[in-house]
């Protein structure tokens, strides 16, 4: 009883040692979240992989809120992803090579380097057996355990050489989606006493592939082309977002590839940042449940209205899957899911479930506007439809969020090279300012 006690007396403590007051922040000029006055993010860096528009400055000072863009490597996203769809093929292997070299592969290089990260899909005996006797409840804990686990059969796992860091990044963009097939198997298993089936990788497959024939073993041409394109819209997105900066944050210090990525993934666990798409998966069920009429606009606005008000839901005051750190007037990638959702949901017989999530769109942009009594800019981000698309596709929510990381994995190897590859190298190191006068230290007899 002492011991928890002494718990509770330290835990009391937090409510004045992390008290600061807000008005020291502007006293200071402290960029809270590395964000700046007007919100836009503060320069910390320079890249040539990713890029994220959401708004340009005024020559006169301000920003302009306009359509948002994203780039990989200068080409427009939704340029590749359209193309992707009206040739209806797999894409994933093709970002994953532009974003390593920084160029489109030609059809012999592009089926080189397919073949590449087919070749380094399997997972070693060991690696098999590690994962098998991992237990836990969350499989990017599981993940992230099994990426450092990696070190140790790497022949040179601290050698941060281009060649060594590019043999490294392949083989992590193979491996993830068998490790998350095998954990969620395993998890499946012990937990609900299902039988454990392990699959191995098939040859002539692309990533999409094989990770559904893993995972669930049969599927559509089209639940595995959505994942694909899934898989190439959440690839990159700028140096900035939390987990990108936090590999550029540990690699910059010169630790090992597998430390930097276990970060990472870290970072994408947060309901915040990758976890929010779970987020928004239960807010749809639960609104599934409690709107009864799905076509009535003014029973979701009410509703909607309460969950702001922190009276329904989760009680946090928040609509999942609206609003963004860079993009307002819109995000390319909800946009580009959008369009893949409606395809997806013909197929699967939901479309009601559909134009009902598409409304929950539009009327929550309305909602939170009118609550907070401004006109602001606000739209829906990647988040709000792909829970649904995972959904239909027959993907458990358990593995939403590795799903996530599974196509990050891309973004994070390539910014973890050029961070390491600066002619310039620098630790990461920014300032926090000390805001406690110097005390007098008191003898323990005297205390």
């Amino acid at each position: 009883m002492k011991k928890e006690y002494l718990i509770y007396k330290l835990s009391e403590t937090v409510k004045t040692t992390c008290k600061i007051d807000n008005n020291l922040f502007t006293k200071y000029n402290v960029k809270r979240g590395l964000r700046n006055e007007d919100r836009s993010g503060v320069l910390v860096g320079l890249t040539q992989i990713g890029n994220v528009v959401g708004y340009e400055r005024l020559p006169e000072g301000g920003l302009k809120a306009i359509p948002g863009k994203l780039y990989y490597r200068g080409y427009d996203v939704d340029n590749i992803v359209r193309a992707l769809i009206d040739e209806k093929r797999f894409g994933f292997e093709e970002v994953a090579f532009l974003m390593l070299s920084g160029e489109l592969p030609d059809k012999e290089n592009l089926q080189n380097f397919r073949e590449l990260l087919n070749d380094n899909m399997p997972l070693e005996q060991k690696t098999k057996l590690y994962i098998i006797d991992l237990e836990g409840q969350n499989i990017m804990n599981i993940l992230a355990r099994s990426v450092l686990e990696m070190y140790n059969f790497d022949p040179n796992p601290d050698d941060t050489s281009p060649d060594n860091l590019m043999r490294q990044s392949i083989e992590l963009i193979s491996k993830l989606p068998a490790i998350i097939a095998y954990a969620y198997n395993i998890y499946r298993h012990s937990t609900s006493g299902r039988s454990l089936i392990i699959r191995h990788p098939k040859e002539n497959l692309t990533i999409a592939e094989n990770f559904l024939y893993m995972l669930k073993r049969n599927y559509t041409d089209l639940e595995a082309r959505t994942l694909d394109l899934m898989l190439v819209l959440q690839a990159e997105h700028g140096g900035g977002n939390n987990s990108t900066f936090t590999v550029r944050v540990t690699s910059s210090t010169g630790t090992d590839t597998y430390s930097a990525i276990a970060a990472g993934i870290g970072s994408l666990k947060g309901p915040l940042h990758g976890g929010a798409n779970i987020q928004v998966a239960n807010m749809f069920a639960h609104l599934k449940e409690n709107i009864v009429d799905w076509t009535n606009e003014d029973e979701i606005d009410t509703y909607l209205m309460r969950m702001l008000k922190k009276e329904v839901h989760d009680k946090s005051g928040l609509i999942y899957g609206i609003g963004h750190a860079v993009y307002t007037v819109s995000d390319p990638r909800a946009i580009l899911l959008k369009e893949l959702a409606k395809e997806l949901a013909k197929e699967k017989d939901r479309e009601k479930e559909f134009a009902f999530l598409e409304l929950i769109e539009e009327r929550a942009i309305y909602s939170l506007c009118k609550f907070k009594g401004v006109s602001a800019l606000v739209c829906a981000n990647v988040d709000l439809y792909s829970g649904f698309v995972y959904e239909m596709i027959g993907l458990p929510q358990i593995i939403y969020t590795p799903l996530f990381a599974m196509a990050r994995i891309v973004g994070w190897t390539a910014h973890r090279i050029e961070e390491l590859n600066f002619k310039s190298k620098r630790i990461i190191r920014p300032a926090y300012k000390n805001i406690l006068d110097e005390q007098q230290y008191v003898p323990i007899s005297k205390r």
